[in-house]
């Protein structure tokens, strides 16, 4: 009698073999198609990607809950055998919103679940003044998704982003206080120098996943050398989504458009494409005042 494997088996089977795991950015369902036919064994659900290109919005904590699992059930059903490493940002509110975030990307067939240690609303990793919650209220959201599985294979990925706010030595306390505390895999957002990459995969007792994002804030690294490292898992965000905004804009400039000239280097300039500024001036308009003194 055959067995077949849940997605998080599928995954942890891979975990367990040498070498790199390359996970392309996935955000649909061509995408999807393109990665399982190009032969790669892993994609990664981009919540950047699917917010710029599904919603046309930027990557600051717009999407929900509803909006990425509907989304996570058209790629993994897309990828058929491909596990599928999914984005669930902040797991969208406190440990029991984590809960319901956890059962509906397990039935929309995701093999991992990525939570981060932001605040809400959270920003792309590579972009600027990002905030965070304690680490001992991650650890709570971090117990719930563990608890929450139905598929004890279903791999949770904890990612910190305290690189940016706190620094390499906050990053890599808090990545190993989540590792104790049962992650699967550990995903220290946004190191900034070969060193910064070297400490983690030296420091940190984990499987580790790494963000390869074109212009951001981590240097580009060879896949060699990352699994010299001892790195598990490479993630490629912008590997299908970068080359089509770039393409697009060419296209409609040969059709006489005018491509934008004032956008910031990096992923940041791609998330002005869809609204940035206008967005974080909603933001800032309405964010709240500190009281008055009486």
């Amino acid at each position: 009698m055959t067995t077949t494997l849940t997605p998080g088996a599928r995954l942890r089977r891979l975990l367990a073999d040498d070498g790199l795991i390359t996970a392309p950015g996935v955000y649909d369902g061509l995408g999807a198609q393109l990665v399982a036919r190009c032969g790669f064994t892993a994609a990664y659900l981009t919540g950047a990607g699917v917010a710029v290109a599904g919603f046309g919005l930027p990557d600051i904590g717009l999407l929900t809950a509803t909006e990425m699992t509907e989304r996570a059930g058209v790629v993994a059903e897309c990828l058929g055998e491909v596990p599928l490493i999914a984005d669930a940002d902040t797991g969208y509110g406190e440990p029991m919103n984590v809960v319901r975030t956890v059962r509906a990307y397990e039935r929309a067939g995701v093999a991992a679940i990525q939570l981060e240690d932001q605040a809400f609303p959270k920003k792309c990793g590579h972009l600027p003044d990002k905030e965070l919650v304690t680490a001992d209220e991650f650890e709570a959201k971090l117990r719930a998704a563990l608890d929450a599985r139905t598929d004890p294979d279903t791999v949770i990925v904890a990612r910190t982003d305290a690189r940016g706010p706190l620094g390499i030595d906050a990053a890599i306390d808090r990545a190993n206080r989540y590792a104790a505390a049962g992650a699967d895999v550990i995903f220290v957002e946004a190191p900034q120098s070969p060193a910064e990459i070297e400490r983690i995969a030296t420091q940190v007792d984990a499987p580790l996943l790494i963000n390869m994002v074109q212009g951001g804030l981590t240097p580009d690294t060879a896949a060699d050398r990352l699994a010299a490292l001892g790195f598990r898992i490479a993630i490629h965000p912008g590997a299908l989504l970068g080359p089509a905004v770039l393409a697009g804009l060419e296209s409609l400039q040969r059709l006489g458009g005018t491509v934008p000239t004032d956008l910031t280097p990096g992923p940041q300039g791609l998330f002005e494409l869809v609204g940035l500024r206008e967005w974080s001036a909603i933001g800032d308009r309405h964010r709240p005042t500190a009281p008055t003194p009486a």
